[in-house]
């Protein structure tokens, strides 16, 4: 996974951050998010070795910056490896006017962060929506919604075992499942779901279709790549999604972390060329070992001079390029669905 790129000057207009609220991006009453999945909790104890202080400028947490007549962000106080500068939480809809607000992804339960963002939304806030239930993106929806009486909407659940603590809307989205947002007479602002499984199950992206500017969690992000972790993540599903997106004709890329992303397709056809290159170093270490290899035993041989403290983020993602792997028959493992199992070349095909 790559570092996030550092801070700098940006054209976007912003405003000071108010100084309150938790630095850290945790409750008052200091208690960690619960009902993590394994690889959510390797990944969480790798971003702990590397923290990060506040970020500045328009990243810095608390700054509103407006990135167009409709669209305002503020990072939330939870900067780390993984999560970059912290989430970005975005408020949606005309800025003047009494018009209603929608606010996607209200981030970690942190109650400094959910005042200031209900302080910005003037009463107007009625419609809270999430990209996934990622504890960096989910947690603040019950505590936004308290303060402002406002309809939460999500995918769902994650499949299977083990996210029965995910958080519950009141609307499950399916894709396509549009919002109109009603005001007086400011801009028409219509929010799609896209459904865009890969780094989580429910996964959903949220086009602004006046704008063609997709709110993209954690599909895209601004300066780094994406953790795919089995079995809830799905590398073959994931780049499809990424080769969706690109018949669109986005204008631009609001991500979970990071800056506004101005050119998509050069964004996304660096998404899809980085995950080719890595898909063929995983199969060419396999090749080159000549005896089966665990996920550890690959990680080990392609990330050199990386940290091993940082090897549980990059093993879940070269579990899921194995796993993409063997649905095409080139590798094969005991127990797909066991990160331990050791991974083959497939045998060729016989020809008669």
């Amino acid at each position: 996974m790559a570092e996030p790129e550092k801070p700098g000057a940006s054209g976007a207009k912003v405003e000071p951050a108010l100084a309150r609220g938790s630095p850290s991006g945790r409750s008052p009453s200091g208690r960690s998010p619960s009902g993590r999945s394994p690889a959510e909790r390797d990944i969480g104890s790798s971003a702990a070795v590397a923290p990060q202080p506040p970020w500045t400028g328009e990243l810095a947490p608390g700054v509103i910056t407006a990135l167009s007549p409709r669209v305002r962000r503020i990072v939330a106080p939870n900067p780390s490896m993984m999560t970059g500068p912290g989430t970005g939480t975005y408020l949606v809809g005309a800025v003047n006017g009494n018009g209603e607000l929608a606010v996607i992804d209200p981030g970690p339960d942190d109650e400094g962060h959910l005042d200031r963002v209900a302080e910005i939304g003037r009463g107007r806030i009625r419609w809270v929506l999430i990209t996934h239930t990622h504890e960096d993106h989910a947690p603040g929806v019950p505590g936004l919604v308290a303060r402002t009486g406002a309809t939460s909407v999500g995918f769902g659940r994650r499949r299977g075992a083990g996210h029965e603590e995910d958080l519950v809307c009141d609307i499950d989205a399916p894709d396509g499942w549009s919002l109109t947002l009603e005001g007086d007479d400011g801009p028409v602002t219509t929010l799609r779901a896209l459904h865009t499984p890969g780094h989580a199950s429910n996964h959903l992206c949220w086009l602004l279709e006046q704008e063609q500017l997709l709110f993209s969690g954690d599909h895209i992000m601004d300066g780094s790549t994406v953790v795919i972790a089995p079995l809830d993540g799905d590398m073959t599903r994931y780049l499809s999604e990424l080769e969706r997106l690109k018949v669109l004709g986005l204008q631009a890329i609001a991500p979970g972390h990071g800056r506004l992303i101005t050119d998509p397709t050069a964004k996304i056809d660096e998404y899809l060329d980085h995950r080719r290159a890595r898909e063929e170093q995983v199969a060419a270490t396999l090749e080159a070992a000549g005896a089966p290899q665990t996920v550890d035993e690959v990680v080990a041989s392609i990330y050199t001079g990386v940290p091993e403290a940082l090897h549980p983020v990059a093993r879940y993602s070269v579990w899921a390029h194995l796993r993409k792997l063997g649905d095409e028959g080139r590798v094969s493992s005991d127990d797909r669905d066991d990160v331990s199992a050791a991974w083959s070349v497939a045998a060729p095909t016989a020809r008669h």
